[in-house]
């Protein structure tokens, strides 16, 4: 007892000379994980921001956490409160200032140390010996170790029939017919399986199979979401490209690299360009209302891309921090406005897919075109001059381009150059002053362009009734349903003020230009003009009117697709769109005209040059020559149109790329409270390649996306590959090795086996992103080829199958049941890509698409389910009973439920009816006796024969109630819809 006391008293000195806490490793993690989320930033609570040292008061801070007030609703664990004590008591000694919440993994949120977020390394293979289960690959090797580890055994292989099954539905998404089960099973080659699964990698199949996994993942859906939902009718394009990218077993990282900049890596390949339709596949809001709503609008749509970014390609829930830190992973606030920064040129909308070889006819015809203007121009602008001097017009200071369409409404609504003889509408009438509009019906309206119209000038001279109006239109070039649109508008936004309208403002920002101070005394000109690379510009009386502005981008106009209004904004007519006042002259040109240019046509007034003028100065000679000239001219431009039309046929839904703005850090993520710049930029907390991608703040789009698509797909990218093997392994066992495909952070799940995931990340990395490599690796080892049946001891010790001790079965999503129906039944219509099939009534009600779902009959609607269209929010039918996600969002995780609706849609359902009667049909034709035709059917549907009971029952069901009774009992079954 006394030397038991003696070691306590020599301990004592001891203790009281032990070191205070380490700062950073002991006290900093408890700050940042329980205080500084709300004590930090801009506007941190109570004005108390416990990050940085100076703001501190080590004793004062003790005392609030001693009486409970902080953490306020959860006090302090007592074994932090007593480091914390400590560290106060040793003098409250500080470590980095200020504290880095991300720097070390805590009990409430990941760290830059967190597992996925380090370097991948190839993991050396177990060494199982005396293994349970046959070894075929290195994946079992893995898996063989940690049943080991836990005292599981592995299953036996599964039988021959339930292999091909398995592995063809896997594979293709279809089940196997009788033929090839029958001949797989009496095949006893060494490599008899290997060489089915590669018949099934080549198949056409195998991408339709794996495309529509991949549009889950990528919230694909046909229609934009939101209040209106319109449809996206050239979305698909997408669709077929990802199918044949599967298909074509394209790398992997240039799989990614093309949806990320495909238009800017590649803008002469098409393919590139439909690539892009990743980053637009998701939902769009375009209505948008005034300029604050349109703002928030956009920060909602780069949350979206840079979510649809994150969690695809590196299964991190980035967007999570755009009003804040990220709560659990080691994402900062300014690494999402970084990474929205690198997105902020994406725009949505219709692109023509590129022609090259198109492209460079139409570059050979419009050189030849642009000689013989120019030639025209040399012969008839001395004349135009003249003319101008002898009417007293003030001489124009440049050479102005002839217009496309010119009206002189003091005089007729006819097109002085061409046939777009404008129509008064609405009570509008011709003066001698010109076209009086009187801001409530009045206005003129244009058949439809000929030409096509990229970079123009729209100008007019125009006397205003007032100048209190807000949002006349003087001029406008709109999609003949007025919801695509660019116009001379006046006091719309800024009273008293010009801007160039455009649809939901998309093109529209202040000239900054001062009031209109005498549009109501005298006819005042205005031009807008539009260049190539989207920069608009406003000229008021031949003046620069402000400053001009660069724009999202250019609007192109295609022939027979848009039509000029002269007094509204766009049409439907209404409210504030129509303007009060008189157009006397108006002019639309196929080019943006330059400062001298503009000048020199207000100088020329608005006075226009006819044709008979310019013939009566015109020598016979130069009269033959100039009809010559004009003929030519108007052959090479019909067929320029021609070629274009064709040229641009094409479209697809994909990403329509701007001129990106500054990006400014929000706080709490306000678009009211703007911070400093940031340059685009990756995560900083991402081990391998460098975040920062050496780009400016006023970066081009193309730079932008081509760095971050480097980024994203580097070889060293941790995440990269982890998050697409995980998500293969997901999609063949019906669980990933992290049960959370999208999420590899805090909120995640854990890897069951992390070893195996990251030496088959190193392995795809290794076979060149190969995924087909990959899926060959997976199927063909010993693992998947394990039996399904359930055992005792296995369940009760992991009754998940999160060791793999079996290949648990799963029920078919909602396309397989279908596209196996139609498979069974004779009716699928195999054809692979193309423009897909709809089984919805669209009805379009107040501007809003609604989608009602109906049974169409016939081979085009019998083709498979991912090519059929896709609408969001709307009735899937029997997909819908058999838990097919909308596509509003994402869906790396399918639910799979079990309902009463299930079975009523199986045996109730029009197109299952029509399916069951299809294969009581085939059975019938197949087969010439009633035991023959049960065994047929069972062979379809199962792909084995009924046991002795089954069949005596079968054909009891077929005698009583016909074929087609059975084949919908046997659609209604569990065999059917499960892969075992």
């Amino acid at each position: 007892m006394l030397r038991v006391t003696l070691a306590a008293l020599l301990a004592l000195p001891a203790l009281a000379s032990a070191a205070p806490p380490d700062f950073d490793r002991d006290v900093a993690p408890i700050l940042a994980a329980r205080c500084i989320d709300c004590h930090s930033g801009p506007k941190p609570k109570g004005k108390y921001d416990v990050s940085h040292k100076a703001n501190v008061d080590a004793v004062e801070l003790w005392k609030r956490v001693e009486a409970g007030k902080m953490p306020p609703k959860k006090p302090l664990p007592e074994a932090e409160a007593k480091v914390l004590k400590a560290w106060v008591d040793g003098g409250a000694k500080w470590g980095t200032d200020p504290i880095d919440p991300f720097r070390i993994t805590t009990a409430t949120r990941a760290g830059y140390d967190w597992w996925s977020l380090q370097p991948v390394k190839r993991p050396a293979v177990p060494d199982v010996a005396n293994p349970k289960l046959e070894v075929r690959n290195e994946i079992d090797r893995f898996v063989l170790a940690k049943l080991s580890d836990k005292g599981l055994s592995p299953s036996p292989p599964a039988d021959r029939r339930t292999l091909i099954r398995r592995v063809t539905f896997d594979l293709i998404g279809l089940p196997p017919t009788p033929e090839e089960v029958e001949a797989f099973v009496k095949d006893d080659a060494p490599d008899a399986y290997e060489k089915l699964v590669d018949r099934l990698l080549a198949s056409p199949h195998y991408g339709e199979r794996w495309a529509r996994h991949w549009l889950d993942v990528v919230r694909y859906g046909e229609t934009d979401g939101f209040e209106r939902n319109k449809p996206r009718p050239n979305a698909w394009p997408y669709r077929d490209w990802v199918i044949r990218a599967l298909n074509a077993d394209l790398p992997y990282d240039e799989f990614v690299r093309l949806q990320l900049a495909g238009d800017v890596l590649k803008p002469n390949d098409a393919d590139a360009v439909r690539a892009t339709g990743f980053l637009v596949a998701g939902v769009h809001n375009t209505v948008l209302g005034n300029e604050q709503m349109r703002l928030i609008a956009r920060q909602d749509e780069l949350e979206d891309i840079v979510g649809a970014v994150g969690q695809t390609f590196l299964g991190l829930t980035v967007n999570c921090s755009r009003c804040h830190d990220h709560k659990f992973d080691p994402i900062s606030q300014t690494d999402f406005y970084r990474l929205a920064a690198a997105l902020a040129g994406v725009g949505f909308g219709e692109r023509a897919i590129p022609n090259t070889k198109a492209t460079q006819e139409l570059a050979a015809l419009g050189k030849q075109l642009d000689e013989i203007k120019a030639e025209l121009a040399g012969l008839e602008e001395p004349v135009r001059v003249a003319v101008l001097k002898d009417k007293g017009m003030a001489m124009p200071g440049a050479a102005v381009p002839a217009p496309v369409a010119a009206w002189d409404f003091r005089k007729s609504a006819d097109d002085l150059v061409g046939k777009l003889h404008a129509k008064p509408e609405g009570g509008a009438k011709l003066t001698a002053d010109g076209a009086v509009l009187d801001g409530k019906k009045g206005f003129l309206r244009t058949p439809v362009i000929p030409f096509e119209l990229k970079a123009k000038t729209l100008e007019a001279w125009v006397r205003l009734d007032n100048l209190t109006q807000r949002g006349g239109g003087v001029i406008s070039i709109q999609s003949p349903d007025g919801v695509v649109f660019d116009a001379i508008v006046f006091g719309e936004r800024e009273p008293g003020q010009w801007m160039a309208g455009s649809d939901q403002f998309v093109r529209t920002n202040s000239f900054s230009g001062p009031p209109e101070p005498d549009a109501t005394k005298e006819p005042v000109h205005f031009a807008i003009a539009y260049t190539a690379d989207g920069a608009i510009t406003g000229y008021r009386n031949g003046k620069l009117y402000g400053k001009g502005y660069a724009s999202r981008g250019l609007q192109t106009f295609a022939p027979g697709k848009a039509v000029i209004l002269f007094g509204c904004r766009h049409e439907p007519l209404g409210g504030n769109k129509m303007l009060a006042g008189t157009v006397s002259v108006a002019r639309v040109y196929d080019s943006a005209l330059s400062p001298e240019q503009v000048a020199g046509s207000f100088a020329g007034g608005a006075g226009f040059v006819t044709e008979a003028e310019i013939d009566a100065k015109l020598t016979a000679e130069q009269k033959a020559t100039r009809a010559d000239l004009r003929k030519r001219s108007a052959q090479l431009t019909a067929e320029l149109d021609q070629m274009r039309q064709r040229a641009v046929a094409d479209k697809t839904y994909a990403n329509v790329p701007g001129k990106p703005a500054v990006t400014r850090f929000l706080v709490r993520g306000d678009i009211a409270q703007p911070g400093e710049v940031v340059a685009p930029a990756a995560l900083a907390s991402v081990s391998g390649p460098k975040a920062d991608l050496g780009l400016a703040p006023t970066a081009s789009d193309a730079d932008r996306r081509s760095k971050l698509a480097e980024w994203v797909t580097a070889a060293n990218n941790p995440l990269f590959a982890r998050v697409i093997v995980n998500r293969v392994w997901h999609y063949h066992f019906g669980s990933g090795l992290v049960e959370t495909p999208s999420d590899f952070g805090f909120n995640g799940g854990r890897p069951s086996h992390q070893e195996m995931l990251d030496w088959l990340a190193a392995e795809l990395v290794a076979r060149k992103f190969s995924l087909k490599a990959i899926h060959r690796l997976i199927v063909t080892s010993a693992t998947y080829r394990q039996a399904s049946a359930p055992r005792k001891a296995e369940l009760a010790a992991d009754a998940e199958n999160r060791l793999q001790w079996r290949f648990r079965p799963h029920r078919l999503e909602g396309e397989a049941v279908r596209d196996a129906m139609l498979a069974v039944s004779g009716l699928l219509n195999q054809e692979v890509g193309g423009k897909g099939f709809s089984d919805y009534k669209t009805r379009d009600f107040n501007g809003t698409a609604y989608f009602e779902p109906i049974d169409p009959v016939g081979p085009e609607f019998h083709r498979r389910s991912v090519y059929r269209f896709t609408p969001r929010g709307a009735n899937q039918g029997l997909l819908d009973a058999f838990d097919c996600p909308d596509p509003a969002s994402a869906a790396p995780r399918r639910a799979v439920t079990t309902t009463p609706l299930q079975a009523l849609s199986l045996w109730n359902n029009g197109f299952a009816l029509r399916t069951a009667e299809a294969f009581a049909s085939r059975v019938a034709k197949d087969a010439d006796s009633l035991d023959k035709q049960v065994v047929r059917a069972w062979q379809l549907a199962y792909q084995r024969s009924p046991t002795p009971d089954e069949a005596k029952l079968a054909a009891k069901l077929a005698t009583d109630h016909g074929l087609k009774a059975l084949c919908r009992a046997l659609f209604n079954s569990n065999e059917f819809v499960t892969v075992e």
